[in-house]
């Protein structure tokens, strides 16, 4: 499923502050992107997905974290070669239910 379809707003959001941050080529990958899969940690305030398949341990070479300013809770981009493969979303209630409904 694409993020711009299950998570318009948010999608928005993304590539604004990817804009804002001068990452250009992140904002362009935005409304590609897909949502492989939830993050499985089980804390109640995490509302984290993959956009790539969850890697066998670390990320290893060419993985850079990018901490966007978000107006409401943390965002975190997992970016490896090039590539957003992980969105850290911390305390967005909302986006957390929906995703849980998505991804049983």
């Amino acid at each position: 499923m694409l993020l711009t379809e299950i998570f318009p707003m948010l999608a928005l959001e993304l590539e604004q502050l990817l804009k804002k941050q001068g990452e250009v080529e992140l904002a362009a990958q935005v409304p590609q992107l897909k949502v492989v899969d939830r993050c499985r940690c089980g804390d109640n305030f995490c509302s984290s997905f993959y956009t790539q398949p969850k890697p066998e341990g670390s990320y290893g070479p060419g993985h850079r974290c990018l901490d966007l300013d978000a107006v409401e809770g943390m965002l975190v981009l997992d970016v490896v070669a090039g590539t957003i493969a992980h969105v850290e979303v911390l305390n967005r209630y909302e986006i957390r239910q929906k995703l849980i409904a998505e991804f049983p």
